[in-house]
């Protein structure tokens, strides 16, 4: 069983075990979470689409840890100038464990 979820804007394909990382949710690690804006869902060779969502179906999932990713750098020059600036972010994210993906249809 798969199913394609929404989660921070981006779109993930997940299985039962699998771990995903998504934009940071405001929740400790050891909680469960649901994902309700599931997209699509196949089942035993069925696939389902939802318009824009599929009703009933959910993901759950429990937070495994909230982190940081790599710092990425961001440098700034202008030519002839005496113009350099470097700058640099790391993007938050919390890792999912995927539990079960509760379909009705």
């Amino acid at each position: 069983m798969n199913a394609i979820v929404e989660s921070g804007g981006k779109q993930y394909r997940v299985a039962p075990g699998d771990v995903i990382r998504v934009e940071k949710l405001s929740f400790e690690a050891g909680t469960d979470v649901t994902l309700d804006r599931v997209l699509l869902v196949t089942k035993d060779g069925t696939v389902t689409v939802g318009s824009p969502y599929v009703e009933g179906a959910k993901v759950l999932a429990s937070v495994e840890k909230t982190g940081k990713l790599p710092k990425v750098v961001i440098h700034k020059q202008k030519p002839r100038k005496v113009y350099r600036k470097t700058n640099g972010h790391r993007q938050p994210f919390t890792s999912l464990r995927i539990k079960e993906i509760l379909f009705g249809g």
